[in-house]
């Protein structure tokens, strides 16, 4: 099963209509996106809590680490740069974080509230090699936008 990305906005913009609490968001968010598709073995945020600083926030899976600063991972890498990061196997990333040893592949996006404040990460691992391309980080990002910045 394959995630609808279009169909994912429909579904959260109505479970989340009216809602402003940004951890009422992530985890709603969370739970829907993690169910939508077999290649998604974990799927959470990781909130800015301090300067260059992140903590886990709402999840679906087995255990994330608790904190991962701006310096390192693909967590802080896309907290750090803004940008999304698309990795295809972790072990060439330099620096990453074996928070768990099935993940294979990962694509973390940055999460930025209506007024450009950075909120946190959002991370999805898969233990599928080579897992996610352009067409996933396009409609996650969407869906993010939707979601926190309105």
């Amino acid at each position: 099963m394959r995630i609808d990305y279009d169909d994912l906005g429909k579904v959260l913009a109505a479970l989340t209509a009216g809602e402003d609490d940004v951890v009422a968001l992530m985890a709603t968010v969370a739970c829907e996106v993690h169910q939508r598709d077999d290649r998604f073995d974990w799927t959470g945020f990781y909130r800015v809590v301090g300067p260059e600083l992140l903590k886990i926030g709402p999840y679906q899976g087995g255990h994330g680490c608790l904190v991962i600063p701006f310096s390192r991972g693909v967590c802080g890498a896309a907290a750090r740069t803004g940008e999304v990061q698309l990795v295809a196997d972790v072990e060439a990333f330099p620096g990453h974080i074996a928070c768990s040893s099935s993940t294979r592949s990962e694509i973390v996006l940055p999460v930025w509230d209506k007024t450009g404040k950075l909120l946190g990460v959002f991370d999805i691992d898969s233990n599928q090699a080579n897992a996610f391309d352009a067409s996933d980080a396009d409609g996650l990002a969407h869906v993010l936008r939707e979601t926190f910045s309105r």
